[in-house]
């Protein structure tokens, strides 16, 4: 057993202290054993890669360009995979996480800066998963989407419930509420008959794309599936399993168990991922302006029109229940990586209930503006929602770009665990398209 000597303590102490190896792992070698233990960080991570906001951008995707964006979805997937396997390894190895490395390598000044911006990358989720609770309220319920805009701030008791059962019993409640998810978007996919052959066909990346709305909606779907928040989430959470952090040889099985984990769960999402769009794509695409909004979805799953024999209320319900379910799934995620980014940034802990009220609060206003300017209308707040995750991808490269460097890095990761040329290679490649995909778009706007 080699010992490791590259772990370096934060000097904002161990990332998300309260659980920090707080989960036992087998002592012998047994590789089932092993995957289960280390399950459960990589479905968190996964939540953010299935948020309301991916909702509105993969429907509204395929409601407006039928399959055509497949493609984009599987590569956002694929970069997803590599950055997270990044993330995990970059927790495990030093022991600190995204916000803290970044933090120890700029200085106090950038770092102010940097945590500025992923704060409002954070909020930016958030807005999605206030849209997405007040509209899920509403279909359920009738609750009108202003009030139930104010009604999702009190998720933060919810929050604090969670806390308290413990860590392993959240990353269960997470994985059973995705299962749902997933079982009710492959039930009705199954029942809306997608167009098999242009479903395959979507897989290759068409010129089109370039197009500016079919680049704009493609940019939502890579800032709504690529989380920046998601990458200190993960490189904190990675850590939540008692291994020795000494030894070079446990931390390369803990590197491979968290890689397996995330990997599996991110598959998941991709599926979900695709699953909307081709929902989109088949009920709406073709079919008239406004047709992607939740509400349209949801009514279409009752329109014998639309949905064929299958139609019911059922089906629109469980909608909207997976709906509520998605963005409460979000809620956890979001308040841990918040706690992350600003113990990780500037060295500032609040407690989570505070923290929770602050970030929720700060991103329900703009919501209220355009709820009350829409008069309740979806349309506006669908608007608000894509542009929000339009957001996230130009803010994606303030988080990779670190990211990359630090585990490329000899000095920082050591010779063992630095990124071999090759996942060296693609995370630059990654990290400079994106950041010129998201020039053109904002040069295409104005």
């Amino acid at each position: 057993m080699k010992e490791h000597k590259h772990f370096v303590e934060s000097a904002s102490g161990p990332s998300l202290a309260e659980i920090n190896e707080t989960v036992e792992i087998p002592k012998d070698g047994n590789f089932w054993k092993n995957l289960m233990a280390f399950s459960g960080p990589g479905a968190l991570v996964a939540v953010g890669y299935m948020d309301p906001g991916n909702w509105v951008t993969s429907i509204g995707g395929g409601a407006q360009y039928g399959y055509l964006l497949l493609s984009v979805v599987f590569v956002s997937s694929l970069i997803a995979m590599l950055l997270q396997y990044m993330a995990s390894k970059l927790g495990i190895v030093t022991g600190m996480d995204l916000a803290q490395a970044t933090r120890e390598h700029t200085g106090r000044k950038l770092g102010f800066v940097l945590w500025l911006v992923t704060e409002l990358a954070i909020m930016a989720t958030d807005i999605a998963e206030v849209i997405g609770g007040a509209i899920a309220l509403n279909l359920l319920f009738g609750i009108p989407i202003v009030w139930g805009v104010v009604l999702t701030i009190f998720d933060v008791f919810l929050m604090l419930f969670l806390m308290k059962l413990g860590f392993r019993k959240i990353e269960a409640i997470v994985v059973t509420l995705i299962t749902v998810i997933m079982l009710v978007f492959v039930y009705e996919v199954a029942v809306s008959n997608p167009d098999m052959a242009k479903l395959v066909e979507g897989f290759i990346p068409q010129r089109e794309i370039m197009n500016h709305g079919q680049l704009t909606m493609a940019l939502g779907i890579v800032g709504a599936t690529v989380m920046p928040h998601n990458l200190y989430l993960h490189s904190s959470i990675a850590q939540s399993r008692k291994y020795n952090r000494k030894d070079e040889d446990e931390i390369a099985r803990a590197v491979r168990f968290s890689t397996w984990d995330s990997n599996i769960q991110l598959s998941v999402a991709f599926i979900i991922n695709t699953l909307l769009l081709v929902l989109g794509a088949a009920m709406f695409f073709g079919r008239g302006e406004g047709l992607g909004t939740f509400t349209s979805l949801y009514n279409a799953l009752q329109d014998n029109k639309i949905a064929g024999a299958v139609a019911s209320p059922l089906l629109s319900t469980l909608f909207a229940v997976a709906l509520l379910a998605s963005g409460q799934n979000s809620t956890i995620t979001g308040t841990l990586s918040g706690q992350i980014v600003m113990e990780g940034f500037i060295h500032l802990k609040v407690p989570t209930w505070a923290r929770r009220l602050m970030t929720r609060g700060i991103a329900v206003i703009p919501v209220l503006i355009a709820a009350i300017y829409y008069h309740g209308r979806e349309g506006g707040l669908d608007t608000l929602m894509v542009n929000s995750q339009v957001f996230l991808s130009v803010a994606l490269p303030v988080s990779m770009i670190p990211l990359v460097y630090f585990t490329s890095s000899e000095k920082i990761m050591g010779k063992r665990f630095k990124n071999t040329k090759i996942v060296a290679t693609l995370g630059w490649v990654c990290a400079v398209l994106l950041t010129i995909l998201n020039l053109k778009l904002i040069v295409g706007m104005f």
